[in-house]
């Protein structure tokens, strides 16, 4: 219940809080620790990947496979490592609330992406490398992103892709309870995968096996999905999620403006 009349309530000031203070501390995060948190952010992607493939694999079932991926995001949360569309919510709210840099922002987005890019490249080598039996299935995956182009729909399921990872995010922030944080790293995991939902990671991991199992999509395709999916996650974790949550606190906001270390 509120104490003050035109505020929230106390709950979701808190978790406010809890962002800042988190999204300064990662926007400060030495060069060492941002590559090696991206790194592994792609590499444990990868594993979901892996479920993936195999439930695809012997079921043909895009909702079961979406469901066994889950298993990526559980190893993101549990292993403190980092996707690149993680970092809107948290660190976004930190530079509003003046306790970051556009810079800082920049460096943080530029290194988590690129690291979570070459994780995933040597996880697909070895996944592929270990497991010729998923070409077939890794190229049919892969090549259905590589060939959705630069199109409304495709957009509109980046942009939903960057919404709902950006939602999962701002719900294991309204606790510090592992357990319920898994909750929606096991449901939104699932969401994002059998919704064959527009993710510039994920997706350009899928990518990334169809090509070294033999797709015949090339460079071109691939890097142009990367971009038109990157561009649509941020309008739909950014302006979507991140900007109208931070709506709901704009007394807290200004304060933190006024204040930086008051929290």
């Amino acid at each position: 219940m509120n104490t003050t009349p035109g505020r929230p309530e106390p709950e979701i000031e808190q978790a406010f809080d809890r962002l800042v203070d988190e999204g300064q501390e990662r926007l400060e995060r030495p060069l060492l620790a941002l590559v090696s948190t991206g790194l592994l952010g792609g590499i444990d992607v990868g594993f979901g990947v892996l479920a993936y493939l195999i439930v695809k694999e012997h079921t043909g079932d895009t909702i079961l496979a979406g469901i066994a991926f889950s298993v990526g995001f559980v190893a993101l949360l549990l292993a403190r490592s980092e996707l690149f569309t993680e970092n809107f919510l948290v660190p976004v709210s930190a530079v509003v609330a003046r306790s970051g840099t556009l810079r800082g922002l920049a460096r943080l987005w530029g290194i988590t992406l690129a690291a979570n890019l070459v994780g995933g490249l040597l996880i697909m080598w070895i996944l592929i490398t270990a497991r010729p039996d998923l070409e077939e299935t890794a190229i049919e995956v892969g090549t259905h992103y590589a060939e959705l182009g630069a199109s409304l729909e495709s957009f509109a399921l980046a942009v939903l892709a960057g919404a709902v990872i950006t939602l999962m995010t701002r719900m294991q922030h309204a606790t510090e309870n592992l357990g319920v944080q898994l909750v929606p790293a096991v449901l939104f995991g699932a969401l994002l995968a059998s919704a064959e939902l527009f993710h510039c990671v994920l997706d350009s991991l899928f990518m990334m096996g169809a090509l070294f199992a033999g797709a015949d999509f090339g460079l071109g395709a691939f890097a142009g999905a990367l971009g038109w999916s990157l561009l649509g996650n941020l309008v739909g974790g950014v302006g979507l999620v991140t900007g109208l949550r931070l709506l709901r606190v704009p007394q807290r906001v200004e304060e933190e403006r006024e204040h930086p270390d008051a929290s």
